[in-house]
């Protein structure tokens, strides 16, 4: 029981991490995308690849921003994971 309790206390961490580290990318997507939408709807311009071009350029600068502070929290998850594997395997 307390195996399975375990298990699930590091799902539970490791769902909440990934939503930590891909919501600033996709919240930024987002908002960018009801931004363009709604100009596109205002001026009747249905361009594709309109929509595209200012996400990529976002989410870029979400990663060269928020990158480092990104992969630090996926390191720390790591070495808290790897710690918990050896604790477990001895």
């Amino acid at each position: 029981m307390q195996e399975e309790a375990h298990l699930l206390s590091l799902a539970d961490r490791t769902l909440w991490v990934t939503a930590l580290i891909v919501a600033p990318v996709l919240l930024s997507a987002l908002l960018v995308g009801l931004l363009v939408g709604i100009i596109q709807a205002a001026t009747s311009v249905n361009e594709q690849t309109l929509t595209f071009v200012p996400k990529l350029a976002v989410v870029a600068v979400v990663f060269v921003v928020l990158g480092g502070t990104m992969m630090a929290l996926l390191g720390d998850f790591l070495r808290e994971i790897f710690a918990q594997i050896a604790l477990v395997a001895a």
